[in-house]
């Protein structure tokens, strides 16, 4: 089921209203959780249900015998090895069977599987081995609560795409007695409304122009070349960023605070304060079982290069089996290594212009600098091999400059955006307003997203991160 389907609309509301009827009745309302977040994910393909009850049935019964004492380790490491190995035969096991294949020199199409990729298959398979390892560390005893388990590893508003939750946090909050917080449920239909403006209005509008710019790269001006990778950038923050607004103010309706998942990530002034702002919960996820346990910035510079080489392709890896996204992670890993090798991968850890109107000029050639390196890299991201990003490079340089056909009415979307994030940029998201004292105007503000919403959205019956 889609955020931006008709069926979500009316199912958002009967949910709702029932999971409010059993206030004071935390383990019924949990109990709907789990059901109606398997409804919603069942929508799909019902048959995707047998493999989310499953990873949360391992990783509920894993905590359990870690808490035992007896088989920690075993238990571990056998929750671990289950879960990848089930997301990687969905995964990738088509991929690198047939690359294989090819470098035997068979035929790639037969040992391949006719397998679906289940939705969000990655999200809720990191969302369960989190609980494990966590339990593991001590960070968290282990839950005897089933069905506030289950309900923290389906959750319906983030399943599909996140944010990815850890259990330390989103798990208490199942386990303990919710109440209807009136201000906190405005919000989040101000944070949905946001988001749908995001995904509606200015990812699914730049959608138009860039996948006909991709269509037809051969045909096409360095400078349609040159919109179609800002736009792209632009269309896939708006997109996965716009459903984190929805996922998260969508959990507040029901009392349920989910983790911030994006800072303003096109307002950084270098590659390693992006990635502290980009998909948070995925990157924090990475650091803290990946790169942390590998040794991260506390070994030798030898080892430092190899720990920030295995986070980046780890996470081109965990975008999709092809090689467009290991080379989109080594970018970014060529990117980041100057920085964490110099000391300065954290030299900015504040709000830019914290406190000003505008940025410096010093500050505006960072932010420039970090988009287009990041944009450099979206090309590799968006291609479906690295045939098609090289002649996207090299249109970039060699495809002359006539036949520019910029989409006006995207970019007047784009700096409507780009203006609203700035003023907001600390804040959770573009329309907080806490900070207006006038009714009159918020509410007008309000009913102009929602109309250019219903004017202008494009409604697209995707979003981009459902594939990973």
């Amino acid at each position: 089921m889609l955020f931006t389907s008709i069926e979500f609309f009316i199912f958002l509301p009967i949910v709702f209203a029932l999971y409010w009827l059993l206030n004071r009745h935390t383990k019924w309302q949990n109990l709907l959780v789990v059901v109606a977040s398997y409804l919603f994910y069942g929508w799909w393909d019902w048959r995707f249900l047998l493999l989310i009850a499953f990873t949360s049935a391992c990783s509920y019964v894993s905590g359990l015998l870690i808490g035992n004492g007896r088989w920690r380790k075993t238990a571990l490491w056998g929750n671990i090895i289950v879960n990848l190995d089930i997301l990687g035969l969905f995964k990738y096991y088509n991929f690198f069977a047939a690359e294989l294949a090819n470098l035997l020199g068979c035929s790639g199409d037969s040992v391949m599987l006719h397998l679906i990729l289940p939705v969000g298959i990655s999200f809720y398979t990191f969302q369960a081995l989190s609980y494990s390892i966590d339990v593991y560390r001590g960070k968290m005893e282990p839950t005897r609560d089933v069905v506030a388990f289950f309900a923290y590893v389906s959750f319906f508003p983030q399943l599909v795409a996140g944010p990815i939750e850890r259990a330390t946090n989103l798990l208490p909050q199942f386990q303990r007695q919710r109440k209807f917080d009136y201000s906190m449920a405005v919000d989040g239909v101000r944070q949905m409304l946001w988001g749908f403006f995001k995904k509606v209005v200015v990812a699914d509008n730049c959608a138009v122009f860039v996948d006909d710019i991709w269509a037809n790269i051969s045909g096409q001006s360095s400078l349609n070349l040159a919109m179609a990778a800002v736009l792209f950038s632009i269309q896939i923050y708006c997109d996965f960023s716009g459903y984190s607004d929805i996922a998260i103010g969508c959990a507040k309706l029901f009392g349920i605070r989910l983790m911030r998942n994006f800072k303003a990530p096109y307002f950084s002034r270098d590659i390693a304060e992006f990635w502290r702002r980009w998909h948070i919960s995925l990157t924090t996820w990475f650091r803290d079982y990946v790169y942390i346990p590998l040794g991260g910035s506390r070994v030798s510079k030898v080892k430092v290069v190899r720990n920030t080489f295995v986070i980046f392709l780890v996470s081109g890896l965990w975008h999709g089996a092809n090689w467009t996204f290991l080379a989109w992670g080594a970018f970014h890993a060529l990117l980041f290594l100057p920085l964490i090798l110099l000391g300065k991968n954290r030299k900015y850890t504040d709000t830019i212009a914290q406190g000003r109107w505008l940025p410096s000029l010093k500050e505006l050639g960072q932010i420039l600098l970090t988009f287009v390196l990041t944009a450099l890299g979206w090309i590799l991201f968006r291609s479906q091999s690295i045939g098609e990003a090289i002649d996207f490079y090299t249109g970039l340089v060699s495809g002359g400059w006539s036949g520019f056909n910029p989409p006006m009415r995207t970019l007047v979307f784009v700096a409507l955006l780009l203006a609203v994030e700035w003023l907001q940029r600390e804040r959770e998201h573009g329309l907080d307003m806490s900070g207006i004292r006038y009714r009159a105007v918020r509410y007008t503000c309000y009913l102009a997203v929602l109309a250019v919403i219903f004017v202008y959205g494009v409604f697209n019956e995707t979003f981009i991160y459902f594939q990973f």
